[in-house]
């Protein structure tokens, strides 16, 4: 099957052995007989990280919600014009929570592009993620990856990796771009947010997208609903109030929460769909 969506400044070449996906994503352990975020919108851009479940899951969604995939290549082009606004605000310290599979794009190509001394740490629970970050960083000293759960935030703020890369007295970046729909109420993602916030200085930003579908038809919110119950994926499905209030204290910049061809766009876009809502927040 070609892929369901393309942008070639994205896209990995046919030979290549990562495809470009943006964690949709709730950080499951390895197990290819199920279906994964991850693997499927891997699948769904051409890329060969995937396997026979994520396939068949992938080409359902497609069929039932051809729109909803899209948001994958939005919220990936949004980060990157997210990243390069902390970069040209001086930030060159980066944490990218529930950093999903690599590919061309990823948060430590735009910011060694700017600073190739600047400092980036990928965090995910997904063990397969994580060895393939690590792979690609090998011979880095400014950039890693480790497995953790951001649930538990005190985890990864104290973490080696972490206290080694990253000095909380200068401005960081911490990106959160479809994490936190994976992460329920219960488990308080107002709180998690609001802890590493705590940890960084005035001039620090958060980068967050959140799944919200409330502009599309009652029957594509249903159908969505079966698909993330069906294939396992925790999927909070929150108002953009409620999407605001994550943000906390945080100052949002223009043009606020919106839909994440909204943010600040600098090329032709697609028509807005629904399903992602993406602001950045700065600490004052």
């Amino acid at each position: 099957m070609p892929p369901i969506i393309s942008d070639p400044a994205l896209s990995v070449p046919i030979s290549g052995g990562l495809g470009i996906i943006d964690h949709f994503s709730a950080h499951q352990r390895f197990d290819a007989s199920a279906p994964n975020d991850a693997r499927m919108f891997d699948y769904a851009l051409g890329g060969k990280d995937n396997y026979l479940a994520d396939r068949e899951a992938a080409e359902q969604v497609q069929e039932a919600l051809p729109t909803s995939l899209a948001a994958v290549l939005e919220n990936r082009r949004f980060m990157r014009r997210a990243v390069r606004h902390l970069l040209d605000a001086g930030v060159r310290q980066f944490l990218d929570l529930g950093c999903g599979l690599p590919g061309r794009g990823n948060v430590h190509d735009l910011v060694h592009a700017a600073d190739p001394s600047a400092t980036v740490v990928y965090v995910d629970n997904c063990p397969v993620i994580v060895n393939h970050y690590q792979a690609l960083l090998s011979s880095s000293s400014v950039a890693a990856a480790f497995d953790a759960d951001v649930r538990h935030p005190r985890d990864v703020l104290t973490h080696p990796t972490t206290t080694t890369l990253i000095d909380f007295d200068r401005p960081v970046g911490i990106v959160m771009t479809s994490l936190l729909h994976h992460i329920a109420d219960e488990d308080d993602p107002t709180g998690l947010v609001k802890t590493f916030v705590s940890a960084v200085p005035p001039g620090s930003h958060v980068v967050l997208s959140h799944y919200n579908p409330d502009g599309r038809p009652a029957e594509d919110r249903a159908v969505a609903a079966a698909f993330a119950t069906s294939f396992g994926i925790p999927m909070a499905e929150r108002s953009a109030a409620a999407i605001e209030a994550l943000f906390g204290d945080l100052v949002l910049l223009e043009p606020g929460l919106v839909e994440a061809p909204l943010w600040r766009p600098d090329r032709p876009y697609r028509e807005p769909t629904g399903w992602l809502l993406a602001g950045v927040g700065r600490k004052v």
